[in-house]
């Protein structure tokens, strides 16, 4: 393709979420926060789930111990920019840095996706084929399952990628958001990309839409399936379940609002994409935890055993400033 060479464009202007001063500053506080809320708050599930030989040997805790890692990728792609962008006048970003915006973005949105549907099978086989739950989810089995949310991934972002990179950028190069989005690049593109638009944007609203159609009736017939069970693992099944939805509407809400209509802007996008890149990764933990009276409790037998491991430590150093005290 020839459009490669008429493409002038070597850096992007982001407008950011606000021109505001007062808002930024407000912004850049409250946004360094939640980076190492949820950086913290994911990498204390993978470490727990690591730690716990119950729990990296149960399926459900080992693709949620790969959905953590997803979402620590999630929010890093674009939330140290746009803390960074806070603080100054012009927020600009590299051609390479906006695809490679781009390509992340889709990359692991497309791989959560995979591992969010493997997570419903995994509830739908617990629930509805407990006896059979050992064979259909072996170790083998979650580990395709998670290589195959990495793959489907990686083909959707580069399939994205190859296109968009490969676009002429010869004029406009102000892209309205904090990071690079894929509707509002294509349409800096100095050629009628109204029908490639169409195609490539669809493809990841329709991906979204389908999966999370997918979801709902797994989940449905889960549900359905709890209600003839007694009523103790009812309770708990329902709890687990109820996580998981919510997990998957918060995840797929913003997504599905923002490709399914990707040429009708609307100022709420930009909340939409904040909640979709930063706030999601910091839920997931939250609804995890908070609701799991496993992950807790492995989160209390780590908190002992760390406390065990440091004891020894901490009677050292005491025993020699007690020492100095007497010398």
């Amino acid at each position: 393709m020839h459009m490669q060479n008429y493409s002038l464009v070597s850096e992007f202007v982001l407008h950011g979420l606000c021109t505001s001063r007062h808002l930024q500053n407000f912004f850049f506080i409250f946004f360094v926060g939640i980076c190492v809320a949820i950086m913290l708050g994911n990498l204390l599930i993978l470490v727990t789930v690591i730690s716990d030989p119950r729990l990296h040997s149960s399926p459900m805790y080992f693709l949620l111990g790969n959905l953590s890692f997803l979402d620590m990728w999630l929010a890093s792609f674009a939330t140290p920019k746009m803390i960074r962008d806070f603080l100054s006048d012009r927020k600009l970003i590299s051609f390479g840095g906006c695809m490679a915006q781009i390509f992340f973005l889709h990359f692991t949105g497309g791989a959560e996706i995979v591992l969010l549907v493997s997570m419903a099978y995994d509830r739908y086989v617990a629930i509805c084929k407990p006896l059979h739950y050992m064979t259909l989810m072996s170790w083998q089995t979650c580990i395709r399952l998670v290589l195959a949310s990495w793959v489907t991934g990686f083909v959707h972002s580069i399939s994205q990628v190859a296109f968009t990179v490969n676009l002429p950028y010869c004029g406009p190069n102000e892209v309205d958001s904090f990071f690079c989005d894929l509707p509002l690049v294509i349409k800096l593109a100095c050629m009628d990309t109204y029908v490639l638009g169409i195609i490539m944007i669809s493809d990841s609203g329709l991906l979204s839409l389908s999966c999370f159609l997918l979801l709902l009736i797994s989940y449905t017939v889960i549900l359905l399936t709890v209600r003839q069970r007694a009523a103790g693992s009812a309770s708990k099944a329902l709890s687990t379940c109820s996580a998981h939805i919510t997990v998957v509407t918060l995840f797929f809400g913003p997504c599905i609002f923002i490709y399914m209509w990707p040429f009708s802007r609307f100022s709420v996008d930009k909340l939409l994409s904040v909640f979709y890149i930063i706030f999601t990764p910091l839920l997931n933990p939250i609804i995890y935890t908070l609701r799991n009276e496993e992950m807790k409790a492995a989160m209390k037998n780590c908190k002992t055993g760390r406390a065990r491991w440091l004891k020894p430590i901490l009677n050292t150093v005491k025993f020699y400033n007690q020492l100095h005290l007497y010398m």
